[in-house]
């Protein structure tokens, strides 16, 4: 069996993104032929997953996966939203994003967003998509800004520093309201010093920013299971 996990949770870096469609910026960092074609070209799983039956597989890419069984209590949303506010430095310190720009199919790609696409393809035109693997292991090796969400249910994971690439790749779910998963992202990444923009599009509620060469995509929406998906990608 085979997944197209990169391609699931970067999908608007080819049919839509943040940004104004003139900046110049974003149009000079438009995807190469090679970024695009990496993004596209499927992904082998995880040995162990390939086994799994796709019926109860939590991320697909498809939209139509299982939604697993979650903690939903006030008690355990309270609780994640209490280490949330440890992590960064109290509750108090918790800054929502600002509200969201919705986008049309023709948007131009954020810087960040074209970065996490770009860094599926390394310096040279080595295939970075080509050396991802699937593990738990990855969710640990997130940037520091960028943990999974306290107390969220970790589905998929994937990554790779396999020579000049570095990529991280996280899904997960949480019960916690979607903007507040946003609002933890958002105050860390600002705390960090990378940037943040706001936007939404095919449903799907889309932070994004930079700090050098380094970037980050959120992909965030609210199921009717009453459960917060995420789909994380940071870059390096």
């Amino acid at each position: 069996m085979k997944r197209r996990l990169l391609a699931s949770v970067l999908p608007f870096v080819l049919i839509a993104g943040c940004g104004d469609k003139g900046n110049d910026k974003a149009e000079a960092d438009a995807m190469d032929p090679a970024s695009e074609q990496a993004l596209n070209d499927e992904l082998m799983t995880d040995p162990d997953m390939a086994g799994r039956n796709e019926a109860n597989a939590a991320l697909s890419g498809t939209g139509n996966a299982a939604i697993p069984n979650i903690d939903k209590s006030a008690s355990a949303v309270e609780a994640a939203r209490d280490r949330a506010g440890e992590l960064v430095g109290g509750r108090s310190n918790m800054v929502f994003a600002p509200g969201a720009k919705a986008l049309g199919n023709n948007a131009t790609p954020s810087r960040a967003m074209v970065a996490a696409a770009k860094a599926a393809v390394a310096p040279g035109g080595e295939n970075c998509g080509e050396k991802v693997n699937y593990t738990s292991a990855w969710a640990a090796k997130l940037p520091p800004a960028f943990p999974v969400y306290p107390r969220a249910n970790t589905q998929e994971a994937a990554g790779t520093d396999e020579g000049a690439c570095a990529l991280r790749i996280v899904s997960f779910f949480t019960p916690v309201a979607l903007d507040e998963v946003l609002a933890f992202y958002y105050t860390r990444a600002k705390g960090a010093g990378y940037s943040a923009e706001h936007v939404t599009a095919a449903g799907d509620n889309i932070l994004s920013g930079m700090k050098g060469d380094a970037a980050y995509v959120i992909y965030g929406k609210r199921l009717p299971q009453g459960v917060t998906q995420i789909d994380l990608v940071t870059t390096n």
